[in-house]
């Protein structure tokens, strides 16, 4: 039996075990030596109770110093060696309480003394190594900065077609469903074959300046995307094994496919009604004007046929002409921008030419060409006599707005407004006039003269909406993590080293303890540890409806009310997103069983299984800091140096990024302690099964 094997505290329960057993033994061969030298009968019985009270003393006394040695000795160096391992190898600020160690001399204030000197060390290195990256950590937020306002969807995949990065626009154009996660496959968000055969396609070029352009389709909503993908240039050689990864550039291309197929119907529309009139058209005039053709009462039908095929042309050109005006603002790339914007715009350009006007604008977002629009505005103030209290207004009208700009005199004829909108406008091009602008927006411009002798002139928008409250704004940063383009993948998860594994790291909030009794889930939160760090823009935070009342003991701890999950989804809707969510993760958990019993329970319901690995961070706590101390998460973090807020406790979302952070702790102790691979953490978890039940099988 390999003695090294066992924990410290086994050991010393062995060593005295094997004390007790020699002191025993020694007892009984000293009394029956003497009872064979003494040779009489008569002291059997007396030798046996003395030996039987001299064992129990024996065993009595053995047992109350290994009692004080295991309290004072192997307990204080179990915990100390947890607490060396956990502030050498993780970033732990927490001074040691010397209390647990007071009878092992200066063991304590010894290794307190070393693992502050060390901490010391670890941060003037860090300091110096912060001097030296300052720059570059600024060139990376300037980066970041610019990569997440690029108008185009950006995905860096692995060769294995695993996201390594992703920008904001790319969340937008992936779809609603699910966001994107790192060290996920690109497939689970887009089509795999156009992908696939685009990469092959590029591989067998063997150029490193090649690009490929390709249609592809969102698996949740069949969006169109146009999309562009170029290999890395690392990994090209076709003398390395290593295949490179690549880059995707996303764009949109629904709407204007949309539009382009409406601008074929239209005019295979055009061409089909006006072919027919056309030709009979030209088939009379051609009898009407031969020599031969009819004369006198004869030519009359022929001459009303051909009148009626011209007026069937010109009704159908005619038609065909609203409708292509009509349209032709979904045409035009239009954005939405606010009245109030709009107005103080044309305010400025107003003022910088030497007038003044008041803008009076509603609470609406206008679709429409900002910039020229300001520029039609300010040229017909322009052209305007010197007026008294010139105003902007801007209301709604129907589903559209209506732009006025209004004044003190008399109205505008038509002739001088018509003249006006052939004018260039300041813009920087000679072909844009106000006609063209307001042909853009397919809107038209008229005077009108109001009562009190005033007078405007109007122009309607045929889109707008009132502006509603300011939604929280959608993450734009940039996610990513380019270890990931070099890491190799490890297929048997018992053989993963712990610091190439997904975590999912979540937490539970429920009306009850009693999942067999009853009891729900209201609250599920969760987040994403990729390649040894937290991933700060992908979290998982719902509130459920659990069918059912929360009772108000519950509400006293999570703060979750019936009134606050009214409307909210059920477990089976938030089970599939969590679910997907966690797709080829390891599951974390504290005290993982409890949370996994409610959710294992509503597997049918919610039409999946959670069967991925699971850690608990209660195990790994015993692990690192022994079986004997308190492994809540409120000791644990205290012990790590990680500080819950107040309103964040008994919440999911701040339990589960306190166990996160605590679990991200633990990590280099356990590696520290050579539990390098998931398989061995497990053999190790299993020591301590009396915690808890395992949940790896």
């Amino acid at each position: 039996m390999d003695l090294t094997q066992l924990s410290l505290r086994t050991r010393v329960f062995l060593f005295f075990g094997a004390l007790a057993l020699g002191n025993l033994g020694a007892l009984i061969a000293g009394l029956w030596f003497g009872y064979t030298r003494i040779a009489d009968p008569h002291l059997l019985n007396a030798m046996v109770i003395g030996g039987a009270v001299a064992g129990f003393a024996i065993l009595g006394l053995i047992a109350w110093v290994w009692f004080l040695f295991d309290e004072n000795v192997a307990k204080p160096i179990e915990r100390l060696s947890g607490l060396m391992r956990a502030r050498s190898s993780a970033d732990v600020s927490v001074d040691f309480d010397d209390k647990i160690a007071r009878y092992l001399g200066d063991l304590a204030p010894a290794a307190a003394s070393v693992t502050r000197h060390l901490a010391e060390t670890r941060n003037a290195l860090s300091e110096a190594v912060q001097r030296e990256t300052t720059r570059l950590a600024s060139e990376k937020e300037r980066l970041e900065a610019l990569l997440s306002d690029v108008p185009v969807g950006v995905l860096l995949c692995t060769a294995d077609h695993q996201l390594a990065f992703y920008n904001g626009q790319a969340v937008d154009l992936l779809g609603s469903a699910h966001a994107p996660g790192l060290d996920r496959r690109v497939f689970e968000y887009l089509h795999a074959a156009p992908i696939a055969h685009a990469y092959e396609r590029l591989m067998a070029t063997q150029d490193p300046d090649a690009a490929s352009d390709l249609l592809c389709a969102t698996v949740d909503d069949g969006k169109v995307l146009a999309a562009r993908m170029r290999l890395l240039s690392e990994g090209m050689d076709h003398h390395l094994a290593k295949r490179p990864g690549y880059v995707l550039t996303l764009r949109d291309v629904s709407g204007d496919m949309a539009s382009h197929a409406a601008r074929e119907q239209l005019m295979d529309e055009l061409f089909d009604r006006i072919r027919r009139p056309a030709a009979a058209l030209q088939s009379l005039i051609g009898v009407l004007t031969a020599e031969d053709g009819p004369t006198g009462a004869a030519r009359d039908p022929v001459r009303a046929a051909a009148q009626s095929e011209a007026a069937d042309l010109s009704g159908a050109i005619h038609e065909f002409f609203e409708r292509h005006e009509s349209n032709r603002a979904d045409w035009w790339p239009l954005a939405m921008i606010r009245a109030s914007d709009l107005g103080q715009a044309v305010a400025a350009r107003v003022e910088a030419e030497g007038g003044t006007i008041l803008p009076v604008t509603s609470a609406l977002m206008l679709r429409c060409e900002g910039f020229e629009m300001v520029a039609l505005l300010a040229m017909l103030v322009r052209q305007l006599p010197p007026r008294q209290d010139l105003r902007l207004e801007i209301t709604q009208e129907g589903a559209g707005a209506l732009i006025a700009l209004e004044w003190v005199g008399a109205p505008v004829p038509i002739s001088d407004l018509e003249s006006w909108l052939d004018l260039a406008l300041d813009v920087g091009l000679e072909d844009v006039t106000g006609r063209r602008v307001l042909a853009i927006h397919a809107a038209e411009i008229w005077p009108e003269e109001m009562s009190e002798g005033r007078a405007r002139l109007c122009l309607p928008l045929r889109e707008a909406r009132l502006v509603t409250t300011r939604p929280k704004p959608v993450p734009r940063a940039v996610v990513y993590d380019f270890e990931l383009l070099d890491r190799e993948r490890v297929a048997e998860i018992a053989n993963s080293p712990l610091s190439e594994l997904t975590f999912v790291v979540f937490d539970t909030e429920t009306t009850g303890l009693l999942p067999s009794e009853g009891d729900e889930i209201v609250q599920i939160a969760a987040v994403r540890i990729v390649n040894g760090r937290r991933v700060e823009g992908e979290v998982f935070d719902t509130l459920v409806d659990p069918g059912r009342s929360i009772p108000a003991v519950s509400t006293s701890v999570h703060g979750i009310s019936n009134a606050m999950v009214q409307g909210a989804p059920d477990i089976a809707e938030v089970g599939r997103r969590f679910h997907t969510f966690a797709q080829g993760a390891v599951l974390v958990a504290h005290n993982a069983p409890f949370d996994m019993e409610f959710l294992h329970r509503k597997e049918e319901v919610i039409g999946a299984r959670f069967d991925n690995p699971v850690l608990d961070t209660v195990l790994l706590s015993a692990v690192v800091f022994g079986q004997s101390d308190t492994h809540t998460l409120d000791a644990l973090t205290h012990r790590l140096g990680i500080t819950i807020p107040e309103e964040a406790r008994h919440t999911a979302i701040g339990d589960t990024i306190a166990t996160a952070d605590a679990f991200l702790k633990l990590l280099p102790a356990l590696h520290g302690r050579g539990l390098r691979t998931f398989g061995a953490l497990v053999e190790e978890l299993r020591k301590h099964g009396r915690l808890l039940k395992d949940l790896n099988g």
